[in-house]
């Protein structure tokens, strides 16, 4: 399968899950080289087995400005740990040589991309194995800088929705965007607080009115509940800074992985992935 379709490959199988109910997608976060290379390969080549359906790579930045504390320290320990773009781009590539079928998202600012050079970035990341990128301080009027390079290159532009996003508004966002929308859940910082329930119901309508696109919903989501209630609505919950808590809370005092970092952060995303596989299990023997 080429990095082309993975994507949408994945959403498609999940869609037809389940005798053709369908069921929504786990996608958990973890941040390139923290606290070291070997380490988050480690958590990566695990993601699926633990349940993961896709995974979000955060590429360490210097000024991550979306993200809440516990993604910036994340950041600074993977810039420690010797992330760079090229780095990230081995870690995919490596992953690859036994996984050919997870769809894997970049997440980062722009930045980077620029110094690496946009067209030079795009063919790496896809050579590397990389099927979308999510770049947070990408503004919609600025997009071209990425849309011909990526979409040459086979990339998925995944666009960002803020609860704060008008219909107009939304309209300009969603242009140019493929692989899935990823809403974001609340209004601010990345693991402050969570989105209720009745929020996201109330949100996704108008979402669904205006994209056929599947939605991943993301900030604030932390516990295997929240990812189901997640996953009722939408077709994708994305968990981030729950799974780098316990990363950072597995560490020795002087930042470094200990013996049980890698199961303890798969160990938590299999608690994840029941919480999303049995999410529409439950709400159809409600309805019964």
């Amino acid at each position: 399968m080429t990095h082309q379709h993975r994507i949408r490959a994945r959403f498609a199988e999940l869609a037809q899950a389940g005798g053709g109910a369908g069921r929504g997608a786990l996608i958990p976060f973890l941040e390139a080289c923290d606290p070291d290379f070997d380490t988050s390969l480690a958590i990566l080549r695990g993601m699926p087995a633990a349940g993961a359906d896709l995974i979000e790579i955060g590429v360490p930045f210097t000024d991550p400005m979306a993200d809440g504390p516990i993604i910036q320290a994340a950041a600074w320990r993977g810039l420690r740990g010797g992330s760079t773009l090229s780095r990230v781009l081995e870690m995919v590539r490596r992953f690859r040589a036994t996984d050919a079928a997870t769809p894997v998202i970049l997440m980062g600012y722009l930045n980077p991309i620029e110094s690496y050079g946009a067209a030079r970035f795009c063919a790496d990341a896809a050579a590397a194995g990389v099927d979308g990128l999510i770049v947070v301080d990408l503004p919609s009027e600025e997009a071209d800088l990425l849309e011909a390079p990526a979409e040459a290159s086979g990339l998925d532009i995944i666009r960002l929705v803020a609860p704060t996003t008008t219909s107009e508004r939304l309209a300009v966002v969603l242009r140019g965007a493929s692989g899935f929308v990823y809403y974001v859940s609340i209004t601010g910082i990345t693991g402050t607080r969570s989105a209720s329930d009745t929020d996201l119901a109330a949100a996704l309508p108008r979402l669904r009115a205006a994209t056929d696109m599947p939605v991943a919903i993301g900030f604030g989501i932390r516990t295997p509940a929240q990812a189901a209630g997640a996953v009722r609505v939408a077709d994708a919950a994305v968990v981030a800074s729950a799974l780098i808590e316990t990363l950072a809370a597995s560490l020795d005092e002087f930042g470094r992985a200990g013996p049980q970092t890698v199961e303890r952060v798969l160990e938590q995303i299999k608690a994840l992935a029941d919480g999303v596989r049995s999410a529409r299990l439950a709400l159809t023997s409600t309805e019964i």
